[in-house]
């Protein structure tokens, strides 16, 4: 038995979409359920990805898991929705949905382009909304189940240069208080991840090409580390558990103490463009 499902043996059996899992937190987090026991659904845009990260995560199941894969826009309500019937067809129910495909577009705000704009707000957070909706529909005709949203740091706090990005995080937020208010009597906790700067291999490539000073983030924050998707991951397994029962609509900050300090200054923003 895996770490993960010795700590959370509730979820073994469970199903599980997760969106924008080609990669990044989205890839973790369907790692993180798959090791729980999970079936998982992995739902992203770039079927080429999904087709080379399906045969490592099956290969860490369980006989009897499902691993499936589904490519489609998350704010294509048609097919989101057939996507999530397929999937419940061959597992029989939906216990969590984690919409977390997002995009960022940050730039000065008077140089923003409008379809960068709608963009934004297409995936982070139309496509929240289609993608949670479509697994309530499901939820309330059985037993209930979890909904997680991707909001950000950036969605309880403010940056420059990230218009698009703060103000559809936030609304991702508010978003996600209000269906955990509306959903609360079919059984259905709805609550946001709100990660900070996270060590993924898009954060590498930023720093790479020397647009990110990760050693600067570092300094930024209390706990001296930027997150790791494992953090991101497990907070997702605590969330989607039976262990947090009793927590709905709660935007929950996971940062190192980014958003708590506000003394913290650093002379040299590093603004990703």
């Amino acid at each position: 038995m895996t770490t993960e499902a010795a700590i959370y043996p509730d979820l073994i059996g469970r199903s599980v979409c997760v969106t924008g899992a080609a990669r990044g937190l989205g890839l973790a987090m369907a790692d993180a359920y798959v090791r729980a026991g999970c079936h998982v659904l992995l739902l992203d845009v770039d079927g080429e990805e999904l087709d080379r990260t399906r045969p490592a995560l099956a290969a860490r199941s369980s006989p009897g898991q499902v691993i499936e894969t589904a490519t489609a826009p998350v704010s294509d309500q048609d097919a989101v929705t057939a996507a999530l019937a397929a999937f419940t067809a061959r597992t029989g129910d939906l216990s969590v949905m984690v919409a977390n495909a997002g995009v960022s577009a940050n730039a000065p705000s008077l140089d923003l382009e409008l379809d960068r704009w709608n963009t934004a707000l297409d995936v982070n957070l139309t496509g929240v909304f289609v993608c949670a909706r479509a697994a309530a529909r499901i939820m309330r005709e059985g037993d209930g189940g979890v909904v997680l949203t991707t909001s950000s740091m950036y969605g309880v706090t403010a940056g420059p240069e990230r218009a698009a990005y703060c103000a559809t995080k936030a609304a991702v937020a508010a978003l996600t208080k209000v269906l955990a208010v509306e959903w609360a009597p079919f059984g259905i906790r709805v609550n946001a991840l709100a990660p900070g700067y996270v060590e993924t291999d898009l954060l590498t490539r930023l720093s790479d090409a020397g647009r990110l000073d990760t050693q600067a983030l570092r300094r930024r924050t209390p706990r001296g580390r930027l997150g790791s998707p494992e953090d991101i991951a497990h907070l997702a397994l605590f969330l989607s558990s039976g262990v947090s029962a009793n927590i709905t609509g709660q935007v929950m900050v996971s940062d190192g103490g980014w958003t708590a300090d506000g003394y913290a200054v650093m002379p040299d923003r590093p603004e990703v463009r």
